[in-house]
């Protein structure tokens, strides 16, 4: 007897409770019943007996092969007078031969031999149908089944269920075994692994079902390679469940039932259990693992990234003489790729003695999956054979690593050459031009597609083809393929590809609106959708619904998802409630760079420098690495803090390069201007441009640009703006910058000046746009804006709080209006600017005590700065209005910017 206490036990944290046992017999009323029909299917081809299937190509014999026919027989073959009297034992020799060689014309001369004889012989019949489904001589082998139905026997049936399913003719296999049920002869083991073969490939539940039952009827249960095949057929339909019940059940198990029980497993990403049932094999039944179960535990060990359990797999491997068998050594590989480096890799392919194609598309993954692009194409040359996957492995990989025109060109070489073209090799070509965001490159290759005749057929492609669309700014387009039949619609792909889009796009609204209206509860919200979403309602400040998607995620499980957690720190920073955001930071089982830089970042929007430096203290004692984005959100962070810290800035930002292996970027360079600014060391930003090691892109001007700004040092921005100009004339928010930064210093004819050029240019500056969310919908506002239901009581009440701040001192500043109008109209134009409007609606819907959140596409304006902190004065509210720079908290007169921003 089998102990089965430790599978179980391990089983009951996967699965909470199991159904009745589908081994014992089921009760009347729940028994399945298995369908004989009085005769098969009319549609079967067996349905007459007369199958006509298509012929595959005949192999070419080998020349070792023709030596059989020709040359003289060794002594044990047949000659000439065995070929006239009964079968021996050199016919079923020449059958054998000619299914190892290959050799379609020795098995004919087999057969013509056998038609000579007056008396069929069944034995001999069994063969010939065996080598011919084993040569791939389907039609040859009905031929010979028909022939014998006038004595046929199990092994005949079984043997040409077998072939049929083996062969791709499932269907005809399950109507030959009903076939067989309708006579006298009664399936045997052989019959019910071969009937379980074609379930196993038609993933047909339901007749799984019904064979199994009879299995039970007719007490074929014991047998340990029916219950494999059970085994094989539930995991090929998803159910993890009732593979464990039977195997939990045999009386007797063999290294199949386990390696069948482990990959069913490991099919279901259930790693750690793999590995734990990889040592209950040894430990139970002292089974010796053969090399079809290590490679399937070293799956298990490189999906679970597991590497003290794949090297332990690997040394037992070693021990037990399996190292240089060629699938052992490609799941090795397989495994150092995902948890080793690149040099364990290079080392296990040079000592292999034998590599497959397998092995050398393997390697080219690993390649790519290491950054090393020009090793993976060098080992592609290398290749002594090519297929369609190997081609895949080094497209994906250049898309991977944003190779996106490489990998274009790499795919003209694949249609030049005629290489084969699957549905993987045009969904990585489609990715590849949603990478290079080229319109018209994306429509050729659209069109190729369609071409092909793949562009409606597979939801894959489809997908691929909407997110192409959304990257390259055809929003119509994707729209339209999206709409144009439900089945898209309820397409889980899709749906999320479509949500992205819209996103992607700055159509916000669209896609939360797209989102709630899930078209059905089978739309699975997975992580990618999730967020996203989450993303959306950050950028809009939607903070209730992100509290909703938060509950959403908890429901369906994906919480603990790293990925998740990192949107959900973010959303919540984005929205104005940090304390939020550091809660989710806080609860995260697992931190990676990412979600050190949203908690980081979040601070930053707030201005809170000191609290982001002190998160990064942290990371450095946690010993996690960081990136680039860490560093430029760390360097910014000075430019915050209460106290100046401009010497650990300073060192930071020169040690980057030794401490972290990171180069300053101009990015990073514009980050540290950017403080320097802040604490009026214009001349050290200046020495800083000199010594730069490359040309400064506009990144790096605007934040030179923006410190002149702060510090009012005219001739440090008029000089940025002049190296901003030079770089990108048509942009006109550099002109704004500009104008800005000469109306702050009081030059007002320079503004002017700037001003006028703007105009003349035909330069319109960025429309200011502020929102504010009520009853789950976005209300915008423009400047002047009159579009908005309410905007007689908006207009009317921001008069009012015009007169209110206006008694406490506050003065417009006309400087602020870039319209060349008389002063007036000018005053006109300034008191209903677009924060204003919002801000205003807020006070007019929000409780009393609610704080206000307005959010802008753009920085806000001085004049709408010193308005707001006189509102909060006068109506004794907090209003919070987040813009291009971060939070600005308005209370009791006072904004958390301290009027740098």
């Amino acid at each position: 007897m089998v102990a089965t206490t430790t599978t179980t036990t391990i089983a009951a944290a996967y699965f909470p409770a199991f159904p009745h046992s589908i081994l014992s017999p089921h009760p009347p009323s729940t028994r399945p019943s298995l369908p004989y029909p009085s005769k098969p299917p009319s549609s079967s081809p067996i349905s007459s007996l007369s199958l006509s299937l298509p012929n595959k190509p005949k192999p070419t014999p080998i020349a070792f092969s023709a030596q059989i026919v020709t040359n003289p027989l060794p002594q044990n073959h047949a000659t000439s007078s065995d070929t006239d009297g009964p079968p021996t034992e050199n016919h079923f020799n020449l059958l054998r031969t000619s299914v190892r060689y290959n050799d379609v014309e020795l098995a004919k001369a087999v057969h013509a031999s056998a038609l000579k004889r007056e008396e069929p012989k069944t034995t001999l019949s069994n063969a010939l149908v065996s080598a011919y489904l084993k040569l791939g001589l389907t039609t040859d082998a009905v031929r010979v089944f028909r022939q014998c139905l006038s004595c046929p026997d199990v092994v005949l049936y079984s043997t040409m269920i077998s072939g049929l399913a083996k062969s791709g003719y499932e269907l005809e296999a399950v109507s030959l075994f009903f076939r067989m049920r309708k006579t006298e002869i009664e399936p045997n083991e052989f019959s019910f692994v071969a009937i379980l073969t074609a379930c196993n490939r038609l993933s047909d539940l339901e007749l799984g079902f019904q064979v199994h039952s009879l299995v039970v009827k007719m007490g074929y249960v014991g047998f340990t390679y029916v219950s494999n095949a059970l085994m094989g057929s539930y995991s090929k339909c998803g159910r993890l469940d009732f593979v464990l019940q039977v195997f939990d059940e045999m009386p007797e198990r063999d290294v199949v039932s386990w390696n069948t029980m482990i990959a069913a497993v490991v099919k279901e990403s259930m790693y750690d259990w793999a590995i734990e049932l990889f040592r209950d094999m040894q430990r139970v039944d002292e089974f010796s693992a053969d090399r079809f179960t290590l490679s399937t535990v070293l799956v298990a060990c490189a999906g679970g990234r597991n590497w003290n359990g794949g090297r332990q797999v690997h040394a037992h491997g070693i021990r037990m003489g399996f190292q240089p068998t060629l699938n052992v050594n490609n799941a090795l590989i397989d495994f150092y790729t995902k948890c080793g480096s690149i040099r364990d890799v290079e080392t296990l392919f040079e000592s292999m003695p034998v590599k497959d194609i397998i092995t050398w598309t393997e390697m080219i993954t690993a390649y790519m999956d290491f950054g090393l692009v020009d090793l993976a194409s060098e080992s592609f040359d290398m290749m002594p054979e090519k297929n369609c996957v190997s081609y895949n492995a080094l497209l994906a990989g250049c898309c991977r690593n944003g190779e996106g025109m490489r990998a274009l060109g790499l795919f003209c070489k694949m249609v030049e050459e005629g290489t084969e073209l699957d549905e993987f090799t045009l969904t990585i070509v489609i990715n590849a031009c949603g990478l290079l965001t080229d319109m018209k490159i994306s429509e050729q290759v659209h069109g190729f597609v369609l071409k092909c005749g793949f562009g409606s057929n597979s939801n894959c492609i489809e997908s691929a083809l909407i997110d192409m669309c959304t990257r390259c700014g055809r929003m119509d387009e994707a729209e339209k393929m999206f709409y144009q039949g439900l089945d898209n619609v309820s397409c889980p792909i899709n749906w999320t590809s479509m949500i992205c889009g819209y996103s992607r796009n700055g159509k916000l609204e669209e896609a939360i609106s797209l989102f709630c209206n899930r078209p059905s509860e089978e739309v699975v919200v997975d992580e990618i959708a999730l967020a996203t979403v989450l993303g959306v309602c950050g950028a809009l400040g939607y903070h209730v619904f992100g509290k909703q998607i938060h509950c959403l995620a908890l429901k369906i499980g994906l919480l603990n998802d790293t990925g998740i957690g990192n949107t959900l720190t973010s959303m919540y920073c984005k929205c104005g409630n940090l304390e939020g955001g550091i809660k989710i930071f806080d609860m995260m089982s697992t931190h990676d760079t990412v979600s050190w830089n949203s908690v980081m970042g979040g601070h930053l929007l707030h201005r809170q420098g000191d609290g982001a430096l002190d998160l990064w203290s942290k990371m450095e004692k946690a010993g996690l690495q960081p990136d680039e984005d860490t560093l430029r959100l760390v360097i910014s962070a000075y430019g915050f803090t209460d106290s100046n810290l401009v010497e650990k800035c300073r060192i930071l930002f020169l040690s980057m390069r030794t401490t972290y292996d990171i180069e300053p970027t101009p990015e990073l360079y514009a980050a540290f201007v950017g403080v320097l600014g802040y604490w009026d060391l214009l001349e050290e930003a200046e020495q800083l441009i000199n010594s730069m090691p490359f040309e400064p892109n506009a990144t790096f001007w605007r934040a030179l640009l923006d410190a002149g700004r702060i510090s009012l040092n005219t001739r440090i921005g008029a000089m940025a703006a002049k190296q901003i100009l030079a770089l990108e004339p048509l942009d006109p928010s550099t002109y704004v910058l500009v104008a800005n930064l000469y109306s702050a210093s009081g030059r007002w004819q320079c503004a002017e000046k700037t001003r006028e050029e703007m105009r003349k240019k035909g330069f319109r500056k960025i429309p200011s746009r502020s929102w504010i969310i009520n009853e789950n919908k976005v209300h915008s506002f423009y400047t002047r804006d009159e579009r908005h239901f309410q905007s007689r009581d908006i207009y009317s009440a921001i008069d009012v709080l015009i007169l209110e701040c206006m008694k406490s001192g506050y003065a417009p500043d006309t400087s602020f209006v870039l319209q060349d109008v008389e002063e007036y109209q000018k005053k006109d134009f300034l008191y209903y600017h677009s924060a204003k409007l919002a801000a205003t609606y807020g006070l007019l819907t929000t409780k009393r005590g609610e704080p206000i959140r307005v959010m802008k596409n753009v920085a806000i304006c001085g004049d709408c700065h010193t308005f707001l902190k006189f509102v909060s004065v006068v109506v004794r509210r907090e209003i919070m209005v987040r813009d291009s720079s971060g939070f600005h908290v308005f209370s009791k007169g006072q904004c958390s910017c301290k009027d740098y921003w």
